[in-house]
């Protein structure tokens, strides 16, 4: 397993990933208020924070480019995908707990 450690450009660059793909996710998908944006920002944040490393090795691996990107790079990749798919898997259990949840009386 790679360890990325403690280096403060790695962290910088899983930040700024995170930060990337909650950004877009809030514009793809405009929130109904300043609750909900909040909300699905700091949830795409830390999403990002937490899975941007193996998602960015799996991007990496599937695609067959890990040879030719940086450590940051992949981390970068890594955080802005979880980032931005986070909320659209959140979103889509919400979908399915509505339709097929009940409500009790």
């Amino acid at each position: 397993m790679a360890d990325f450690g403690n280096d403060p450009g790695l962290w910088a660059a899983k930040g700024i990933g995170a930060a990337a793909g909650a950004a877009v996710s809030l514009i793809y998908m405009l929130p109904k208020g300043k609750r909900e944006a909040a909300s699905r920002f700091f949830t795409g944040l830390s999403c990002g924070l937490i899975f941007g490393g193996p998602a960015g090795l799996w991007i990496v691996t599937k695609l067959g480019i890990a040879g030719s990107l940086s450590g940051a790079e992949v981390m970068l990749t890594g955080s802005a995908a979880s980032s931005l798919m986070a909320w659209w898997v959140m979103g889509a259990a919400v979908r399915v707990a509505e339709r097929f949840g009940t409500r009790p009386d």
